[in-house]
């Protein structure tokens, strides 16, 4: 296993498991070593808030013994103000390669919602890094599109539609 996957291998099941000790109402965690090599471990929880809103969620990796990785995560919310989930997945290569993709998704207490999802690759010899995102709300979709290639730079495209699918200029800051 190369340093650059044992790296990221140790900060995924660091971030494995970064819940306060004061939220670790309702939690469970384990970890075990896979008879082929690598490591699998993982960890669940629920915790109810002062005013009645509640989460709950889990985590995991699981790694090979050949350098390779993947680490995912999910939780979700709901209370007075609103609902939300998100969800993400890291993959790691032994060859180096990185891919993670997520999205959250939220509804709030007057039924307005937003969703957005997002992906990030990057090339183990360092050619190309992608990234994509998009937006979407009742009012239209913002979709932005990032490539670097070192021989040819970064290419951007960024889209934006109206509520109706028409494209439409997008806003600025």
């Amino acid at each position: 296993m190369n340093k650059l996957t044992l790296a990221v291998a140790a900060l995924l099941l660091a971030s494995t498991f970064a819940i306060s000790s004061a939220d670790a109402q309702g939690r469970i965690r384990g970890a075990h070593a896979r008879p082929g090599g690598g490591f699998a471990a993982g960890q669940a929880h629920h915790n109810v808030g002062p005013n009645g809103g509640e989460r709950v969620g889990g985590r995991g990796i699981v790694t090979d013994g050949q350098g390779n990785a993947v680490a995912g995560s999910a939780n979700c919310v709901s209370g007075s103000a609103g609902r939300a989930c998100r969800a993400g997945k890291t993959t790691l290569s032994s060859d180096g390669a990185i891919a993670r993709s997520g999205g959250v998704a939220v509804e709030g207490a007057n039924g307005g919602t937003f969703a957005t999802t997002g992906d990030f690759t990057h090339n183990a010899d360092g050619t190309t890094a992608a990234r994509n995102t998009t937006a979407q709300t009742a009012n239209g979709t913002y979709t932005a599109q990032t490539t670097y290639n070192p021989e040819t730079g970064k290419t951007r495209t960024v889209t934006c539609t109206n509520a109706s699918g028409a494209v439409v200029a997008c806003p600025t800051h």
